[in-house]
């Protein structure tokens, strides 16, 4: 080898690269560890309603460890992400020795079934958790993996009942997926199963339609109106008021 120049020189130029990235190697890790790049501040980047500091503070508390290059801001995530009204968490570097906390909270808009504890928020996922200040509610009832379809009838139902100065207060779907509403003023509305040929939409908006009718017809207010007759309805009325109407006969 030692008459072969142009093989020592490579070998030499190879022994020169490797000590250089060693010596690099050695300087960012040292670079790293300097003191300045300890964490020493964590910054939630918006006001929270229902999530409070202390919550963070105990979910992130011992997960940080290391320094602003070292620290484990996936499992910071993670961590708050375990919070009841933690929908999503994103926990992101702050140059130089900071970590900044986004977090969008859950949005409750229907209270998940009648014991309470569970919330459906803006886009029908069910979560687990109680409002600091209880508000009410409209509910919704039903199989667990159909709720984002339950939410989408009832937004459906407030904008057709608008007219009528009604609001619906219970959604419940049955296990076969028939639907029912139950309005403000107490009224049921039987509305069947989502078809093709006649949507749910479209049995409420003949209820809608028909509502003056409805009434006539009844001569006072009916506790139950089934639309799932392909043309017509049915009415059923409370016990009480076909009590009053055969005392009038």
């Amino acid at each position: 080898m030692w008459n072969k120049p142009q093989l020592m020189t490579a070998v030499a130029d190879l022994l020169f690269a490797a000590a250089t990235a060693a010596l690099l190697v050695a300087a960012a890790v040292w670079f790293t560890r300097l003191p300045h790049f300890r964490l020493s501040q964590v910054v939630v980047a918006h006001e929270l309603t229902e999530v409070k500091r202390a919550d963070v503070e105990r979910a992130m508390s011992g997960l940080l460890r290391g320094n602003f290059f070292s620290a484990n801001v996936e499992a910071l995530r993670l961590s708050l992400e375990k919070l009841s009204w933690v929908r999503h968490a994103e926990v992101r570097r702050r140059w130089p020795s900071g970590l900044e906390v986004r977090i969008e909270e859950h949005r409750p808009v229907a209270q998940w079934g009648e014991a309470g504890g569970q919330l459906v928020n803006t886009y029908g996922e069910v979560f687990a958790a109680v409002m600091t200040v209880p508000q009410p509610l409209p509910v919704l009832h039903g199989p667990l993996a159909v709720a984002p379809e339950m939410l989408g009838y009832y937004r459906e139902a407030v904008d057709l009942l608008k007219p009528l100065g009604r609001a619906p207060r219970v959604l419940t779907m049955s296990p076969r997926l028939a639907v029912q509403l139950k309005l403000d003023d107490g009224m049921v509305i039987e509305l069947g199963r989502q078809q093709a040929k006649v949507p749910i939409r479209t049995r409420l908006q003949r209820f809608v339609n028909h509502y003056p009718s409805v009434l006539t017809v009844a001569k006072a207010r009916p506790s139950v109106v089934d639309m799932r007759y392909p043309n017509g309805f049915a009415l059923r009325l409370a016990a009480a008021q076909v009590t009053e109407s055969k005392g009038k006969q």
